[in-house]
């Protein structure tokens, strides 16, 4: 259990700088009622991808595991893999485009004529279908074998991750006082300049943590299988 949420906190860590979030977070935090338009969308978002990712989880999910071939640690294992593979491809491609993906000006969505918790809802919402690196989460937490209870701690644990800049912004407003502009601004100056390597790093520790914990436990899994044959070819000879 422990090893799933320390898969799903990385990722989740790893995916929490992406800018469809990040973005509209730092334009509401400079406007107006800051600190409650950012709380209202933060749950926003944390609501739909819960509840995305548990329908995927607990339904499809459940039914392409039974179709795949393998006993069920081996099955783990692979989907853990996979999870790793893809987080490294993506911090491939976004390194690879970093200089381009810098000169871009992180997005100013407009929230004017609707809320923030509409914002939140709409943005999450569009994303989730192309939001690769909370699959590669719920294929781990799909292979698991784990119940459903635990699958949606998992859950809960990436998602909270994903969302903990958001998090951080909301208490700065609440504590750093008229400070908070100030730090928000700054932040959002570095992020413009740097969020692709950022991101692309942290995709890069994730993807080799999490292809890691999959290829070895691949390893120990065929390790204890050929040992366990092992054994019971040579029982019937020993006394």
């Amino acid at each position: 259990m422990l090893r799933l949420f320390g898969i799903v906190i990385s990722i989740g860590l790893a995916d929490s700088m992406n800018p469809s979030t990040i973005a509209p977070g730092l334009y509401l935090a400079l406007g107006e009622r800051a600190r409650t338009s950012l709380i209202q969308f933060t749950l926003a978002v944390l609501a739909v991808n819960f509840v995305g990712g548990a329908v995927i989880a607990l339904g499809p999910g459940q039914v392409i595991l039974h179709l795949v071939p393998h006993p069920h640690a081996t099955a783990k294992y692979i989907l853990e893999t996979i999870a790793g593979v893809v987080m490294l491809i993506a911090a491939v491609v976004l390194w690879l485009k970093r200089k381009s993906l810098r000169q871009r000006e992180l997005p100013s969505p407009s929230a004017e004529g609707r809320s923030a918790i509409l914002l939140g809802l709409t943005i999450s919402a569009v994303e989730l279908p192309t939001a690769f690196p909370y699959f590669a989460a719920i294929a781990a937490i799909v292979g698991s074998g784990l119940g459903p209870v635990h699958q949606l701690i998992a859950l809960a644990l990436y998602n909270i991750a994903f969302v903990l800049p958001l998090i951080l912004m909301i208490v700065v407003l609440e504590f750093a006082g008229e400070k908070a502009n100030r730090i928000i601004e700054s932040v959002r100056d570095w992020l413009q300049r740097h969020w692709p390597t950022l991101v692309a790093v942290l995709a890069l520790v994730a993807g080799v943590f999490v292809t890691l914990l999959g290829v070895t436990g691949l390893a120990l899994g065929q390790h204890n299988a050929v040992g366990s044959l092992s054994r019971r070819f040579r029982r019937p000879f020993t006394h």
